[in-house]
């Protein structure tokens, strides 16, 4: 299974990095915001507060969108032809999910860069473990969106995950932290477990490590990446069995 995974993450990661002009793109979004409302945003915030939002947006994108790989394989038949191969059904699942990780890893690494140049001062601790919390948090991310993009018809997966994906940013506090929300949308921010990833990450990029914020952030990424990847396993079984 090791094999079969290294194979497949190889052959992804020389795939992804000829394609540099799709890695910057695919962190365009996240980028405008950083320079068109950043500027903006550090006169009544700070950058250590704004970045980390922009990374989870980020991830949600990147890592989130991850299925609409699968969709154009399963329907070219490239997915069937990897069927009757004697490929480990979990490395075929493990394969893509690190590609992908490596992926919002470069892409996160930019957008950082573009952030330290317009002021960001997190420090090298926090960067460190906002960064190993953020590829965990990728790794579910996509593993989740190949289970969804195996399970529902392809033609509805695009506006399904796009639909998804505008209201799980604005819940986790992107662009504002949801204290600063009213009463019942602070309640309902509560339910998704992006918020805690993210106030986790604040927490970490200010310099705060060892807190009740953090130790929930960290907690709920782990779970949410067992149960992520527990539900991507149990599909790719099923649809390759």
């Amino acid at each position: 299974m090791l094999r079969d995974t290294w194979v497949l993450f190889r052959h992804g990661v020389r795939t992804t990095l000829r394609q540099k002009v799709g890695l910057v793109f695919g962190a365009i979004q996240p980028l405008l915001f950083l320079v068109l409302f950043g500027p903006i945003f550090a006169t009544f915030g700070t950058w250590e507060t704004l970045v980390p939002g922009l990374i989870v947006q980020l991830g949600l994108m990147s890592a989130g969108m991850a299925g609409f790989g699968i969709v154009f394989e399963k329907r070219t038949g490239v997915l069937e032809r990897l069927r009757v191969t004697p490929a480990s059904r979990l490395a075929l699942l493990l394969g893509r999910v690190l590609d992908n990780v490596v992926t919002l890893a470069v892409q996160t690494a930019l957008l950082l860069a573009v952030a330290f140049a317009f002021g960001l001062r997190a420090p090298a601790l926090g960067l460190a473990g906002g960064f190993v919390l953020v590829m965990v948090l990728g790794a579910s991310l996509a593993a989740l969106s190949y289970a969804i993009a195996l399970t529902i018809d392809e033609q509805l997966f695009p506006p399904v995950m796009t639909t998804a994906v505008v209201p799980l940013v604005l819940l986790s506090g992107s662009f504002l932290p949801m204290s600063m929300a009213p009463g019942w949308l602070d309640g309902l921010s509560r339910l998704s477990p992006f918020r805690y990833v993210l106030e986790a990450l604040r927490d970490l990029f200010h310099g705060r490590y060892v807190t009740g914020t953090v130790g929930v952030g960290v907690a709920v990424t782990v779970v949410f990446a067992v149960v992520s990847l527990a539900i991507g396993t149990r599909v790719f079984n099923r649809e390759h069995a």
